[in-house]
């Protein structure tokens, strides 16, 4: 089975799980980058102009024929994080099953718009959807605030625990 692991990640979360998918599943990992570096502001117009922020490498050049494209990011404002929106405009064109997986604060709640944008996006549901959230690494007393969550970085046990679930529900 040929498997490809895509991420993009602001804080490094998404990038350091996604490193680990990748390495269990021997699928290559593409490591989005944006081409320019980015403000909470300008982040804040993309999501609601519904805009398409330029990154690096284009998908054009990067994916290649394969069974099951493993998407990880963040969740901004309930929506997937605008840098992944090239890959999923592509996966439009290019069917190709795909997975989407975050890990991302969550001290708002859960996401349950996710899927249904996935769709829009892509024109087909997921074959998995993951909507991690840091909130249920941190103790829930006191609930955990936005910054408490927004400041967390992944430690490695979180990474294993976090993996062997992705893991799970990628099995057939």
């Amino acid at each position: 089975m040929s498997n490809t692991v895509i991420s993009y990640s602001l804080t490094g979360n998404n990038r350091a799980l996604a490193d680990s998918v990748a390495k269990e599943l021997s699928a290559e990992h593409i490591k989005i980058e944006e081409v320019k570096s980015r403000t909470m502001g300008s982040i804040v117009l993309d999501i609601i102009f519904n805009k398409i922020p330029m990154v690096r490498p284009l998908p054009d050049s990067t994916i290649k024929a394969c069974d099951l494209i493993v998407l990880l990011g963040p969740v901004w404002m309930g929506k997937v994080a605008t840098p992944l929106r090239l890959y999923l405009k592509y996966l439009k064109t290019h069917p190709c099953s795909y997975a989407f997986i975050s890990i991302s604060g969550g001290a708002d709640g859960s996401n349950p718009g996710i899927a249904g944008e996935l769709e829009k996006r892509t024109g087909r549901a997921p074959a998995v959807l993951l909507d991690l959230h840091i909130t249920g690494l941190l103790p829930s007393n006191p609930r955990p605030t936005r910054k408490a969550t927004s400041a967390y970085r992944l430690k490695p046990d979180d990474i294993v625990k976090l993996t062997g679930k992705i893991m799970t529900a990628l099995s057939p």
